[in-house]
């Protein structure tokens, strides 16, 4: 049961030393306690956990423009941070975690700024139809944390301009663009701000769980300084590439996905899942059963069904069997 709200505001926009406040935060956070806390990036694309980088965004364009590329813990898509948007994160265990009450809390939030919101599909908060929220989720040693962005009034041109996901990824949404799917709320509210929003999620907060905020007054710079010093990591954000021989990608089950795979003397000797699944396991799950396995389809589909769900694992499969095995 949570009996005690905390709450923290970044002072910072960057990237590396806001993940690594987040990280402090949920290695810290008590069993009893919620902690809200608040963020902004500069000119930032941040990627799912699982995610090729350079598959996700324009990575060159973005160094080229003096702008950050930065690798979270959680699965999910890739998003773009300018200070126009506005992060929450809520940290608690995991025995208290309650998705459900943090979306009561953004919604109650979009309420006092007098703006109506819906949940949609698997992760995202929808404003007259269109997205300006989207949600990713972490959990470990008994610890979860639910994150996401809020559009205050980003700058949607950068969006299109960063980011590349997938064409069947667009398509599977219905949509032309990045840009065309996503709204920012002072569209429908001209005087909101992020100053503003965030008072509002911590007035919401106070209502969805009859608890008074407590700001959070001190936190040890030292382990931050050296948790953002690992986000920052060129190989934490970029990845070590494999030698894989053979490659497929498509619209799976849980996500758009690409798997890459190194196949020597009919054994696969190593694998990359890349996907924006809100699974932040699954990509090194199929990753250590699949390691070593010979390359055989019936092989492959009896492991997997072994470790994930079945559809998932006819998802990736068919995929297998459709641009590999075919």
């Amino acid at each position: 049961m949570i009996k005690k709200i905390q709450y923290y505001i970044s002072n910072t926009v960057n990237p590396y030393t806001n993940l690594a406040i987040e990280q402090y935060l949920f290695e810290n956070v008590d069993n009893d306690t919620l902690v809200v806390y608040l963020w902004q990036n500069q000119n930032t694309v941040v990627i799912g956990k699982n995610q090729n980088a350079y598959s996700e965004c324009r990575a060159e364009l973005l160094k080229s423009d003096g702008c950050f590329l930065a690798r979270r813990t959680s699965g999910g898509g890739a998003v773009f941070h300018d200070l126009g948007n506005l992060n929450f994160t809520f940290i608690c265990s995991t025995e208290n975690f309650d998705v459900a009450k943090h979306m009561h809390v953004i919604h109650g939030a979009c309420r006092l700024s007098n703006i109506n919101a819906e949940i949609s599909g698997r992760n995202d908060i929808l404003a007259d139809g269109r997205k300006f929220s989207g949600n990713a989720f972490y959990n470990s040693r008994g610890r979860s944390y639910h994150h996401g962005t809020i559009l205050i009034n980003a700058d949607v041109e950068k969006l299109g301009k960063y980011l590349t996901p997938p064409k069947a990824k667009l398509e599977a949404r219905g949509v032309k663009s990045v840009r065309s799917r996503v709204i920012n709320l002072c569209e429908l509210a001209p005087s909101l701000t992020c100053e503003t929003m965030k008072d509002h999620l911590l007035s919401a907060a106070e209502t969805v769980y009859a608890l008074s905020p407590e700001m959070i007054k001190e936190i040890d710079c030292a382990q931050i300084n050296a948790l953002a010093t690992c986000f920052a990591d060129w190989e934490y954000i970029y990845g070590s590439p494999i030698p894989f021989n053979l490659s497929c990608g498509g619209r799976l089950s849980f996500g758009n996905a690409e798997i890459a795979l190194c196949v020597k003397n009919g054994y696969i000797t190593d694998l990359k899942l890349y996907t924006d699944a809100l699974d932040h396991e699954i990509s090194n799950t199929v990753r250590e059963t699949l390691i070593s396995l010979p390359f055989d389809l019936t092989a492959i589909s009896d492991a997997l069904l072994n470790v994930l769900d079945q559809v998932d694992a006819e998802s990736i499969v068919s995929l297998l069997s459709d641009q590999i095995f075919s």
